[in-house]
């Protein structure tokens, strides 16, 4: 899907209006992110998932492509479970979310919440990280003769 991005001239950034149907900062929609985790729920284990869910690629990105989406959903869902434990339980799964809600598709029936909470934190810019870990330029520091 085709996101229109906007320039804002003040900020220096640009910002998108993202629909409610697809996933913040992932490829897909929520509903895809949905069945992935869902299949995570149901099989023995990630690499299980990963190899049903992404047979195309070798295992280690298939693990890496499902734990992203599976990180993001469990965090809005752990959310969802501690601001809301009478009403949503005690158990921040999918298939119990569903069930509670009597509705196959959670993620997008919990817009307000899901949007805050996003999938992927913002990574940090390339130069706040460079700033932090780069050194200054010039010649080493003596070496410190005590051990």
């Amino acid at each position: 899907m085709r996101v229109s991005r906007w320039y804002c001239r003040d900020a220096h950034v640009t910002f998108s209006l993202l629909p409610d149907c697809l996933a913040a900062r992932l490829g897909g929609s929520l509903d895809e992110a949905e069945q992935i985790v869902l299949e995570v729920e149901r099989s023995r284990s990630l690499e299980a998932a990963a190899a049903v869910v992404r047979p195309d690629i070798e295992l280690p990105g298939a693990m890496r492509w499902v734990r992203r989406r599976v990180l993001g959903v469990r965090a809005a869902l752990l959310a969802l479970v501690t601001l809301m434990p009478g009403r949503f339980g005690m158990v921040a799964q999918v298939s119990a979310v569903r069930s509670v809600l009597g509705s196959e598709r959670a993620l997008v029936a919990l817009p307000n919440l899901v949007r805050p909470v996003g999938f992927r934190p913002h990574r940090r810019s390339l130069a706040e990280r460079g700033r932090r870990l780069q050194h200054r330029t010039g010649p080493d520091p003596p070496a410190s003769t005590s051990y």
